[in-house]
C-alpha cells in the first residue's frame, strides 16, 4: 500500500509541471481538437515515464558497481527533490499572468521539447525510486505516467475553462509535494531504518 501511495503522490508532484504547461497550451489554444489534447497528455506521460526509469539504471549501475554509494541515495534523493521542489515553489510564487499565456505553437517538435522541460526533474525521482526492483520501478513509472495523463488532459481542459490562476498554484503544490517525499525517504532510511 505504501509502494502505490508513494507512487502516486511522486506522480502528482512530478506532473505538476505537466499540469502547468498543459493549462498554458489550453490557454493559447482553446479551440483545440480531442487528439491533440490526447497527445499533448501523452507525450507528457511518456516522459514522465522514462526519466525516472533513466534515473533507476544510473543508480543501479552506481549502486552495484560501488556499493558504498548506496548509502548516499536518501541524501541525494532529499537534496535533489528539495532543490526541484524548491524551485517550483519560487517559479510559482513570480509567474505572471503573461508568462502563463506565452506559448509557442503547438507543432511536434514543441510538443516533445515541452515533454523533455517539464519532465527533466523526473529524472531525480529515479534515486526516490532506487530501493525498488526492477519491476517495482516499472509499475511506479507507469503509475506516475497515468498521474501525469490525467493531470495534463486535465490541464489543457482547465487552461481552457477557467484562466491561468490555477497554474501557479499548481506549481507551488507540485513543489510541496516533492520536498515532503524527499523527506519521507530520508527519514524511512535514517530515522526508521526502513
Amino acid at each position: 500500500m505504501t509502494y502505490f501511495i508513494n507512487s502516486l503522490l511522486l506522480g502528482i508532484g512530478l506532473a505538476m509541471d505537466a499540469f502547468s504547461v498543459s493549462t498554458a497550451n489550453g490557454l493559447a489554444f482553446p479551440q483545440m481538437r480531442g487528439r491533440m489534447r490526447c497527445a499533448i497528455a501523452g507525450v507528457f506521460a511518456f516522459f514522465q515515464f522514462l526519466m525516472p526509469m533513466i534515473g533507476w539504471g544510473l543508480v543501479h549501475t552506481l549502486t552495484t558497481r560501488l556499493a558504498w554509494t548506496q548509502k548516499l541515495v536518501p541524501w541525494i534523493a532529499l537534496i535533489l527533490l528539495s532543490i526541484i521542489g524548491i524551485g517550483m515553489i519560487r517559479e510559482g510564487k513570480s509567474e505572471t499572468e503573461e508568462d502563463m499565456e506565452q506559448a509557442a505553437g503547438l507543432t511536434p517538435g514543441v510538443l516533445i521539447l515541452q515533454g523533455i522541460a517539464t519532465s527533466i526533474d523526473a529524472l531525480s525521482a529515479g534515486f526516490a525510486l532506487a530501493q525498488y526492483t526492477w519491476y517495482q520501478a516499472f509499475g511506479s513509472g507507469l503509475i506516475i505516467a497515468a498521474v501525469t495523463f490525467l493531470l495534463s488532459y486535465s490541464g489543457v481542459a482547465i487552461g481552457r475553462r477557467f484562466g491561468s490562476h490555477i497554474r501557479q498554484y499548481a506549481s507551488i503544490l507540485g513543489g510541496s509535494i516533492l520536498i515532503l517525499i524527499g523527506l519521507e525517504i530520508w527519514v524511512r532510511a535514517f530515522v526508521l531504518h526502513v
